[in-house]
């Protein structure tokens, strides 16, 4: 565990400088420390793949008084498999109009587009960072199989519910937003609503299961 500052009220806690399942359950124990110690002064944390930024508030907390406590946190602590975590089924309609990038995704690799589906549907993914918009899920479980660059010239507007890929990571937009991810697919079901709590579908832990689907089927979810 390494700890630098980040300007005068915030520092950063990195467990690795790559991203691994090893570091990112790290991450989260020291998601569960930090909601559990109600250190004075911290006002909020972000974790990502491998680490956690934590910012305090410079009238109650200063950096010494933060990273002294930070020090205490003992990984052995906490059993990730006691935590609440939700197994999610998520029906994507793939190709065509929802997945205009998947024909290049399998060019790129030798694959037809019925074996790009059968790879990325049969891989369970775990939530390991949430962030670039409100409630973008971070996936990790990808096979190399099916990796693929982003694009050079990112698109003004993605429409909610594509399913992307960028590398060997795959992710959802959850709102309608730019991006340069690879969009294979995309999910009927919302997965941001800001007027429910909690607003996202899911949360750092949660498995991901992507369940293929027809047009037919994703115009009556469409309607629920």
């Amino acid at each position: 565990m390494k700890i630098d500052a980040l300007g005068d009220r915030a520092l950063i806690v990195k467990f690795s400088d790559v991203m691994s399942s090893e570091a990112n359950i790290l991450v989260r124990k020291m998601d569960i420390f930090l909601s559990n110690s109600k250190i004075e002064g911290i006002t909020e944390w972000i974790p990502s793949y491998s680490s956690v930024t934590i910012i305090f508030d410079l009238l109650t907390a200063d950096l010494k008084f933060v990273t002294e406590k930070i020090r205490e946190f003992d990984e052995s602590k906490y059993d990730l498999t006691l935590l609440p975590s939700k197994k999610i089924e998520l029906p994507v309609a793939y190709g065509g109009i929802f997945g205009p990038d998947i024909e290049f995704v399998g060019k790129i690799n030798g694959l037809s587009v019925d074996e790009i589906i059968k790879i990325h549907s049969s891989m369970t993914y775990t939530v390991q960072m949430i962030g670039f918009t409100p409630g973008f899920p971070y996936l990790y479980g990808m096979s190399e199989k099916i990796r693929a660059p982003r694009l050079e010239k990112p698109r003004k507007a993605v429409p909610e519910g594509s399913v992307g890929i960028a590398g060997t990571q795959t992710g959802i937009y959850p709102v309608n937003s730019p991006g340069g991810w690879r969009i294979i697919g995309r999910t009927p079901l919302k997965l941001f609503d800001p007027q429910k709590n909690p607003p996202l579908l899911f949360k750092i832990g949660d498995e991901i299961k992507f369940i293929p689907i027809d047009r037919k089927r994703y115009d009556l979810l469409c309607q629920k």
